[in-house]
């Protein structure tokens, strides 16, 4: 649909660029407000999706009477449309001006964090356990009745590469006994939809890839929820990318565009692995997140629906910049250190697509890195699972429980760098204090289990 502004004699959005992407208008309350100086913003109301941006379609805006418009709450923020512009337009020029568009952050969020024992992949305990934690965090109940429900698991690397002998499943990626046991959950809770999410790597679809890591497919087919596998690398069976807001204004970039799945549902769940990581320091929950932008659109400078590259060069290094048409970086002269980059780009992630609830499975994993490809890898069983409502509090008590503090400093303890707990804390998405954080299950004594682990180097 498009909108109706009055005209405004001051400069528009420069021409656009060609671009070829697809777009997306969310369902959602996007309002067009006045403010005192008379330019007219986009605001997105919240919604059941915060911070999704609507885009006017290809009929240009026209001109007309103000006299329905509400004054603004000018710590809103905004997109400015000064006159008429089209869709392609729109989205050119989104890409330099959504970082004026800044929303205020909440105040820091608490939640409970469960801690449950569990050592074994045995379905029928797994599932136990995991309701256990699940029931401690909260439980989902109504939440996800009738509902669709998107679980971002861990796929990093190759499903079938194993490391120390043993599958990937049990050191470094999600195990599907994780996932058969959330799904089961799931359909008790009465889910109409449950969607297996994560941005693959290899060829063939995301179910050829998991099943030859070990994944049975079949396991799902006794559920009444209909189970569905989601590559979102690219568009996968969506037809268009989806325009997605950082509240904030953004850390790194201002906005990001999503595969379809992580907009068309109603309870998004990070099902992470409990692991270390050599840039970020730990991936746990929230940097589980990361990896629900489509590499198609930032694994090289120019759209590729069949791209297999991975974000480093982009998002990590920042040595190329997105398509035309794709929001850049809100500071193309920052830092290119990695330590600096991806903390940023990880709290983004989270600011684009909250996590409804985190699970971190710890009953076998790794530390020293997030694959086999990181040199001080080795295998663990910490016999964990940590579950709550709020993902920053979850991750940082597992934090804690790694052996680290979670409000350390910058370049210290487990932190190569800038550490994104802190960060999130900061823009109000939960706590990172330890002893702010209700425990529930196991004490965070009995749940201890130190990585001991420490970068190699640096601010690098």
């Amino acid at each position: 649909m498009g909108f109706e502004i009055p005209h405004d004699p001051k400069p528009g959005p420069p021409a656009a660029a060609t671009n070829h992407l697809r777009f997306h208008d969310p369902d959602g309350d996007t309002c067009i407000r006045e403010r005192q100086e008379r330019r007219l913003y986009l605001r997105i109301s919240p919604s059941r999706h915060p911070g999704f941006l609507k885009i006017p379609d290809r009929q240009q805006v026209q001109s007309d009477s103000s006299e329905n418009l509400e004054p603004a709450d000018d710590a809103t923020g905004g997109v400015p449309v000064n006159q008429s512009i089209d869709r392609r337009q729109f989205f050119a020029w989104s890409a330099t001006t959504l970082g004026a568009a800044t929303q205020p952050a909440r105040a820091a969020a608490e939640a409970p964090v469960a801690l449950v024992r569990c050592t074994t992949w045995d379905l029928a305990e797994h599932t136990r356990a995991m309701a256990e934690a699940v029931d401690l965090a909260g439980g989902v109940g109504r939440a996800v009745r009738g509902k669709t429900v998107a679980v971002k698991i861990n796929l990093t690397g190759n499903p079938s590469q194993k490391f120390a002998g043993l599958p990937a499943s049990q050191t470094y990626q999600t195990h599907p006994a994780s996932a058969i046991a959330l799904a089961t959950l799931l359909d008790r809770a009465g889910a109409r939809t449950v969607r297996f999410l994560d941005c693959s790597y290899r060829p063939g679809t995301i179910e050829e890839s998991i099943a030859a890591g070990g994944w049975d497919l079949s396991r799902f087919q006794s559920l009444k929820a209909r189970v569905e596998f989601e590559d979102t690398r690219n568009l996968g069976s969506g037809k268009k990318y989806h325009l997605v807001k950082v509240p904030w204004g953004g850390s790194l970039y201002p906005a990001y565009f999503v595969n379809h799945s992580y907009v068309e549902c109603d309870y998004y769940i990070s099902l992470a692995k409990m692991k270390n990581h050599v840039t970020a320091g730990v991936t746990l929950s929230v940097k589980n997140n990361f990896g629900v932008t489509p590499t198609s659109l930032y694994g090289q400078e120019k759209e590729d629906e069949n791209s297999r590259n991975a974000r480093v060069a982009m998002f990590h290094e920042g040595r190329i910049r997105p398509a035309a048409g794709v929001p850049g970086e809100l500071d193309p002269n920052g830092p290119r250190r990695t330590t600096f980059r991806v903390p940023r780009h990880t709290v983004d992630s989270l600011g684009i697509r909250p996590i409804n609830l985190a699970i971190i499975e710890g009953v076998e994993t790794t530390s020293g890195g997030e694959g086999p490809w990181c040199p001080d890898l080795k295998p663990l069983k910490p016999g964990l699972l940590v579950a709550s409502r709020n993902a920053v509090c979850a991750d940082s008590l597992t934090t804690w429980l790694m052996g680290y503090n979670p409000m350390a400093a910058p370049a210290t303890e487990c932190f190569p760098g800038d550490n994104h707990l802190m960060m999130a804390q900061e823009l109000g998405l939960g706590v990172c204090d330890p002893t702010r954080i209700e425990v529930r299950g196991l004490s965070k004594t009995q749940a201890r289990y130190p990585f001991n682990w420490a970068p190699r180097a640096r601010n690098t």
